[in-house]
């Protein structure tokens, strides 16, 4: 089963809701659940460090919404630009049922060779990122009584790669991340999970991986091929959705690899 199954339509899940996604811009997962919440129905903001490619985003997420959705620049290192975020989006909404932590940065090192910078980098992006919009969105959420946080995370904090310690280290991070805060915002009625992709092509990561190593990567996928962003995208409306509305603190694997 080598070829990607029909787009599935939307079905309502996340109407009324609003919902703001980071590193939304560009042909990935964060702009694949973008488009996937707006056409379940949601009113969706969209948060990016790129301007040009924040501003195609928002463009092409028009022709879905019927409107141009809220587009922020905003950089998840940054605590200025988070509390902006946060700002911006609640005087545009007025509340945020929603959050999808998609912002990451990865790249490939042996550690015996790896800088400090080169591992600083990556999980102030991927780590720290994730827990500075967590930090803001539960401070907004529990105050309201009631949201919904969800995580990228990745199969590579549960399974060995070369090459990818620092990525690594901090998607495991962003697992354990999500079963804490999960446990300390039920209380208040929020909810906070995290999918972990393996492999989900798209134009962006073939221009930073090579062929013979995203070729490896494919054969261990049971279906022969990598997921579609829209995959991922598809579990992360789920537990979104109050189709998950028992579920908080798991990591759900988006994989096919073979055991």
């Amino acid at each position: 089963m080598n070829t990607p199954p029909p787009y599935v339509a939307g079905h309502g899940l996340l109407a009324g809701k609003t919902v703001l996604v980071t590193a939304a811009a560009g042909t990935g997962i964060g702009f694949s659940t973008a488009k996937r919440c707006a056409e379940e129905g949601a009113r969706v903001a969209i948060a990016d460090i790129h301007e040009r490619r924040l501003n195609e985003a928002r463009d092409a997420l028009t022709d879905v919404l019927g409107s141009p959705p809220p587009a922020f620049l905003a950089n998840v290192t940054n605590e200025a630009d988070v509390q902006s975020l946060f700002t911006n989006v609640l005087a545009e909404f007025g509340q945020l049922d929603i959050l999808v932590n998609n912002a990451g940065l990865g790249g490939t090192a042996n550690l015996v060779d790896m800088t400090d910078a080169q591992w600083l980098s990556v999980l102030d992006v991927t780590l720290t990122g994730t827990m500075r919009m967590m930090r803001t969105a539960l401070r907004y959420m529990t105050a309201q009584g009631s949201g919904v946080i969800v995580n990228n995370a990745s199969v590579v904090g549960w399974r060995a790669q070369e090459g990818q310690s620092h990525y690594a280290a901090a998607k495991a991070g962003v697992m354990a991340l999500t079963r804490c805060a999960a446990l300390e915002a039920a209380h208040s009625g929020v909810r906070i999970n995290a999918v972990a992709p393996s492999l989900a092509m798209h134009p962006f990561l073939a221009k930073v991986t090579t062929d013979e190593l995203l070729a490896e990567l494919t054969t261990r996928e049971a279906f022969g091929r990598a997921a579609e962003p829209w995959e991922i995208a598809n579990v992360i409306v789920f537990l979104a959705s109050d189709y998950s509305s028992y579920m908080t603190g798991e990591v759900i694997s988006v994989s096919s690899q073979r055991a």
